[in-house]
């Protein structure tokens, strides 16, 4: 996909509509999905639902509603939707036509994350989304958060598939010296549904992140593996143990330092995204000064990944992306990309309208 052309979604995919703790119950919360408005509203049950944020009526957004016993009501004129988008009540009128009703999306909540489907429902797959259980684990604390992206959001994707920027864009928290980043060996292997890289940083410093979080020795192995999962997800587990203690096995990981980190990346619109992230820990699991260290430098790295891409993202608007070239770091980017190829060409438009 070029730069200047239209944008694409998905439709036939998950996306990570919100947080868990984002949608309070009683109180309708609004984002918007591949250009779509939407409004998410807790039931009496504590079950989300999510509909199209405008009202059949006069239009108004329904996020200016509020949450009633029946369903969500527009705090316009009060008619009041279900969670499958029928009207259930119209004020001083008694019969309620079917087509009085506004579209409604499926939603998942698992794992503290709000996935909404945002293509035909009939469609609608749970068993893609998959399990993230570092979310309810106690050894492994974390902390999530969400950032907005001024950015198609395939260029945030492009950004984690290719982890050499790590040492010019990070280098003062999760990256560290450039050496070991750029010559990391590294294994790209094509899924069913996406791609998984492994990268190994054999005998070098732990970056500052590092350091801050725990003792380690001036030498270590690293390790980066990471999974994209069609259409926007990364899964990534990042760590060090001093070298020589055969960390290429997995097994053999326990110690040192050792984070995972979840990307999400939603398309809001064609030129902006709505960045869900967490950071996980396993070293010094029951101090919540460590979670918050962590926190910090993840934060800061994500603040400059914004920066980059937001920086890259305006430039290929004037100039198209026709011209540029690969280099090797870029094989897990394309890989991704070809991916993705296939999942367009396969997928559903996004579900878009009102009804």
């Amino acid at each position: 996909m070029k730069s200047e052309d239209k944008a694409m979604f998905v439709g036939d995919g998950w996306y990570v509509a919100a947080w868990s703790d984002e949608v309070e119950q009683h109180v309708p919360f609004g984002r918007r999905l591949c250009g779509q408005p939407l409004v998410l509203f807790r039931e009496s049950d504590g079950r989300v639902a999510a509909l199209y944020d405008s009202c059949c009526h006069r239009g108004a957004p329904l996020t200016e509603g509020r949450v009633v016993g029946k369903g969500l009501q527009c705090g316009y004129h009060g008619l009041v939707f279900a969670a499958d988008g029928k009207c259930v009540e119209i004020p001083g009128q008694k019969l309620i036509p079917a087509k009085v009703r506004v579209r409604s999306y499926p939603v998942i909540e698992k794992n503290q994350l709000i996935w909404v489907w945002m293509g035909d429902p009939s469609r609608a797959d749970v068993s893609a989304i998959f399990d993230y259980p570092f979310h309810n684990d106690p050894k492994w604390p974390h902390r999530h958060a969400v950032t907005h992206v001024n950015s198609e959001y395939l260029l945030l994707v492009d950004n984690l598939m290719d982890l050499s920027h790590l040492a010019f864009v990070h280098p003062t928290n999760v990256g560290g010296a450039a050496g070991p980043i750029i010559n990391a060996e590294m294994d790209v292997q094509q899924t069913p549904r996406g791609v998984t890289v492994k990268r190994w940083m054999p005998q070098c410093p732990p970056p500052p992140t590092y350091r801050k979080s725990v003792a380690l020795p001036d030498c270590v192995d690293r390790w980066q593996e990471f999974e994209y999962l069609a259409p926007s997800a990364v899964l990534q587990w990042n760590g060090a143990v001093p070298a020589g203690r055969g960390a290429r096995d997995p097994t053999k990981r326990d110690g040192g330092f050792s984070f995972r980190l979840l990307h999400c990346i939603s398309p809001e619109t064609e030129s902006s995204c709505h960045y869900f992230w967490s950071a996980a820990h396993s070293h010094r699991a029951d101090e919540p000064a460590a979670t918050q260290i962590l926190l910090d430098e993840v934060s800061s790295a994500m603040q400059e990944d914004k920066r980059i891409v937001e920086l890259q993202f305006n430039r290929l608007r004037d100039t198209g992306d026709s011209w540029l070239m690969d280099i090797r770091s870029d094989a897990a980017r394309v890989a991704m990309r070809r991916v993705l190829d296939g999942v367009m060409r396969a997928s559903g438009p996004v579900a878009a309208g009102p009804v």
